[in-house]
């Protein structure tokens, strides 16, 4: 049986009683002291929510937030912050107090699975709003060129309309996966994944094989978010799921480390983390295991459109570890400099 979900609050409290600093090193997925990009979220979006930070130049600011940021999580406050990468390297994230929606990295290139707080200070210098993303997906905002996508691969359709590339999951996964069971899921698809809850990949393969031939709205050529959305909606709804979610995050349907990804042109765009990549995902453990980047599984869509609506002529399943097995690489260039990446106006609303 799943354990119960810990509150954020719980992390604060085992974090605070550990004597532990942010410089102390601790292991992605520890159930305890690990605290996930959802919650590392939450606690910081409420415990900054109204803070003011007003008449403040911009390199006290930084240090005042800082110091909040270490109260917030149950950490002591240092004497002095040192110019580590990432700032807070025991939670492996760094914060941004942003005015503007100007994004500014200084001197390094985006790490893929580093956790960028993101934090919005209004006029009149109160924090606003909190947002937690990891690098891979800051990536994906650019839209200036300053960035390309790092990774990339090629879809090539082959004569069947369904592929299993891989069937079966990584010899990580394997021992934590279930069966499909008929009726609603209770569970929601951005939770996180859960022994014995994670369909295996046949399984997967056989219900979202069923969604090839189905259509639905194109909402233009310059709307790939909004299209993507809709096939999550339907992959959601295919796969049980009482009702749809998607917080932005890698997975997107986190219960089940799955990636969905719609493409109606050959090039795949993977961001900056590659497929078979063995770094940790941002996940609690299972059963003492770490999962990687290589144990989550992607489907990929493959559609056409005539403008009005995007139908769904080919699907295919694989792991991450098998992923170039199937689809071939290839790759672009980060970078090295000052990236700015403007932020969405609707970015902290996602």
């Amino acid at each position: 049986m799943a354990s119960k979900p810990k509150s954020s609050q719980q992390f604060v409290k085992a974090i605070s009683q550990s004597g532990l600093s942010i410089y102390d090193d601790i292991e992605v997925g520890d159930p305890n002291l690990w605290i996930p990009a959802p919650d590392l979220e939450t606690l910081l979006e409420e415990g900054l929510h109204s803070f003011s930070t007003a008449g403040l130049a911009n390199r006290t600011r930084s240090k005042v937030v800082k110091e909040e940021v270490c109260r917030i999580l149950g950490y002591p406050v240092p004497r002095s912050f040192k110019k580590t990468r990432p700032r807070f390297p025991g939670q492996k994230f760094d914060t941004y107090v942003q005015k503007s929606n100007n994004l500014q990295v200084w001197n390094e290139e985006l790490e893929p699975t580093r956790r960028y707080v993101i934090i919005k200070v209004s006029d009149n210098g109160t924090i606003e709003r909190v947002k937690v993303v990891t690098g891979d997906r800051l990536a994906l905002l650019d839209t200036t060129g300053t960035l390309t996508q790092k990774f990339q691969a090629r879809l090539i359709p082959g004569l069947d309309q369904a592929e299993l590339v891989a069937p079966e999951d990584t010899d990580r996964l394997r021992p934590f996966v279930g069966k499909i069971r008929k009726g609603k899921i209770a569970a929601s698809p951005v939770d996180n994944p859960a022994v014995g809850a994670l369909f295996p990949t046949a399984g997967l393969y056989e219900r979202l094989r069923q969604l090839v031939g189905t259509s639905f709205v194109d909402s233009g050529h310059d709307q790939e978010r909004n299209r993507g959305a809709a096939l999550h909606r339907l992959v959601c709804k295919q796969l049980g799921y009482a009702d749809y979610q998607d917080d932005g995050r890698f997975p997107d349907v986190r219960h089940q480390l799955l990636e969905v990804k719609l493409q109606t042109s050959p090039t795949i765009d993977l961001g900056l983390v590659c497929p078979n990549s063995m770094e940790t995902l941002d996940i609690p453990l299972l059963k003492g295991q770490q999962i990687r980047h290589c144990d989550v599984r992607y489907a990929l869509f493959y559609a056409k459109t005539d403008g009005k609506r995007v139908t769904l002529t080919n699907f295919y399943l694989t792991t991450g570890e098998a992923f170039f097995s199937r689809f071939p690489q290839f790759q672009g260039k980060v970078l090295n400099k000052k990236l700015q990446i403007p932020l969405p106006a609707d970015f902290f609303s996602r």
